[in-house]
């Protein structure tokens, strides 16, 4: 049997629903890709907003910490998975950055065929 995820229930998703609606009421822009997040968009939609875990859940991270979660896109957020990034330097400032992720897609042009 599968194994819970901790903060899919008890104290942790408590804590991990009201840090989300800090991140949607504070950040505008992707924590992956870097690009603005649209947060009228709905699921399934691939560019809706979603919370991600900077350090994944199943590698060691907190599973409600507000410092280990940041806002994005949901097509980002499934490319990136359960990866881990090396800690980067952009132009002399020590960034912590999912950012260098391939894309294979220009998202932000995508429309759905109704």
């Amino acid at each position: 049997m599968a194994q819970k995820r901790l903060d899919s229930y008890g104290v942790h998703r408590l804590i991990l629903e009201r840090n989300k609606k800090k991140i949607l009421a504070t950040q505008d822009v992707c924590g992956i890709c870097g690009k603005p997040v649209d947060k009228k968009l709905k699921w399934p939609d691939p560019m809706c907003a979603v919370i991600d875990h900077i350090v994944p859940v199943n590698k060691g991270g907190h599973p409600s910490d507000l410092n280990n979660l940041q806002l994005a896109h949901m097509c980002c957020n499934r490319i990136k998975s359960d990866k881990l990034f090396e800690k980067r330097d952009f132009s002399g400032n020590a960034t912590v950055s999912n950012r260098t992720l391939p894309q294979s897609i220009n998202w932000v042009e995508y429309r759905s065929k109704k």
